[in-house]
């Protein structure tokens, strides 16, 4: 039984959701409705985190002189920033309650989305500049890593799958999001009030007039909405503040072994998902009639959030392990096919390409719910959490490791063909982990 005496304007008095009583009397739906506030906010952290992927494919269209190698840095970035927080994420509901981090960590989405607005309206913007607003935009990858733990606060243990499948598998529509909406938000002058203007951007030699501004601002009036709606309707659960318990599973193997395995699912998925319009620009871009790359890319995180959704209610029939099995395997056959598409000499391959890729994304789905079934069954009730936490932590930099080994990959031999190839050689890695530690017969932690 968890009780207080903190403020009780911030504070529940009491919050004991595995008595069947209290659960069906107020437990119930205080907890589905705090799970659908932090769940639309998750969305919003997803949609600022990766906004610079969809931002990026337009800068050099609207005047931005910089090199393929400079906007790779840029989908970097924000991996590099939101694997760090996340890490910092972990600490922060035991210390500051739900009410308060929730809060607070949407309303810090407004930095990197005010700074964006701005930034892009100038081309003579400096690209440190750039490089720190990609870097801020990691502030809602971040966010993760306490939102997660807040929801497995309020639900009874045999709904705690369940919460966070849909609140993680919903929170990933957030990049599809931002992707799926770039392309018709900048369209539209939706902003006149605001200082700047219009940009004309180029593409396939073609000029049209455009509000890239929108693609950061469209988020500003709901994000400040729903850090209003976390402020009054969330209230904390009362925690012993204390972190000793979380550095115990670093002393565990298992610790690593799903660190690694995590970092194949979600850290390709959040990974591709950053590069993916950028590598539809530079590998199909110079063709007659191009494709436009959000028009396609989208699709990807798309499919990937929607089969985690799904997945996370069969693995609790099916057991993880074979799901992870079964995605690892899936990842590396799509990622073998895709590599002989990505040196293309025409259009005609873009099809088998954009393909290959979405089926690295339904794959990886599969495992992002898997996954997630297995490391309480993995793990006792004392370190799971903090497992979760930090595999999230180490699999958030895959937007940072994704582009930068496709970067050096372009660099060292003019195309991402070694990238595919070094990426298969990781993902048997993890496909043997997980057989072994989690899926044979007398495996050490059958899950």
């Amino acid at each position: 039984m968890q009780t207080t005496n903190r403020n009780p304007s911030t504070y529940l008095q009491s919050w004991t959701p595995e008595d069947p009583q209290f659960w069906e009397g107020e437990g119930k739906s205080r907890a589905w409705r705090t799970l659908w506030i932090t769940t639309f906010n998750l969305v919003l952290a997803f949609a600022t985190w990766f906004m610079v992927s969809a931002i990026v494919t337009r800068l050099q269209g609207v005047g931005f002189n910089l090199t393929t190698e400079q906007l790779f840095w840029l989908t970097a970035m924000p991996g590099l920033a939101a694997g760090t927080l996340r890490i910092v994420h972990t600490f922060m509901i035991p210390r500051f309650g739900s009410r308060h981090t929730i809060t607070w960590a949407t309303l810090s989405l407004l930095i990197p989305v005010l700074g964006w607005g701005i930034a892009v309206q100038d081309p003579g913007t400096p690209y440190w500049v750039l490089l720190l607003l990609s870097f801020l935009a990691g502030l809602g990858g971040g966010n993760f890593s306490s939102f997660m733990p807040s929801t497995t606060l309020f639900f009874p243990k045999r709904l705690q799958g369940t919460a966070l499948g849909i609140q993680a598998g919903i929170g990933n529509f957030g990049v599809s999001l931002a992707q799926f909406l770039t392309p018709w938000v900048v369209g539209v002058n939706l902003f006149w009030f605001a200082p700047g203007g219009y940009q004309n951007w180029t593409f396939a030699r073609k000029t049209e007039t455009i509000w890239l501004q929108n693609a950061a601002w469209v988020y500003i009036p709901f994000i400040v909405f729903g850090a209003l709606l976390a402020w009054m309707l969330i209230r904390s659960v009362p925690l012993k503040a204390g972190a000793s318990q979380l550095f115990t599973i670093f002393k565990e193997k298992h610790t690593w072994v799903m660190t690694s395995i995590y970092l194949m699912t979600f850290g390709v998925f959040s990974g591709l998902s950053s590069a993916f319009p950028l590598m539809i620009k530079t590998l199909y871009g110079g063709f007659e009639n191009p494709p436009l790359p959000l028009a396609y890319a989208f699709y990807g995180p798309l499919i990937g959030s929607a089969v985690r959704v799904i997945f996370g209610m069969i693995a609790d029939r099916t057991g993880g392990a074979i799901l992870t099995t079964i995605s690892g395997t899936g990842m590396l056959a799509s990622a073998i096919f895709t590599s002989f598409y990505v040196t293309p000499e025409s259009m005609a391959e873009f099809p088998y390409f954009v393909g290959g890729m979405l089926a690295i994304f339904f794959f990886s789905g599969i495992g992002n719910a898997s996954t997630f079934r297995q490391m309480p069954v993995i793990f006792p009730p004392t370190q799971a959490a903090g497992v979760i936490g930090w595999t999230a932590a180490i699999a958030a930099y895959g937007p940072f490791i994704v582009s930068m080994l496709i970067n050096l990959s372009n660099s060292l031999s003019g195309s991402p063909v070694a990238f595919f190839y070094l990426m298969s050689l990781f993902f048997v890695i993890n496909i043997f982990f997980n057989w072994y530690f989690y899926g044979r017969r007398g495996a050490e932690r059958p899950s």
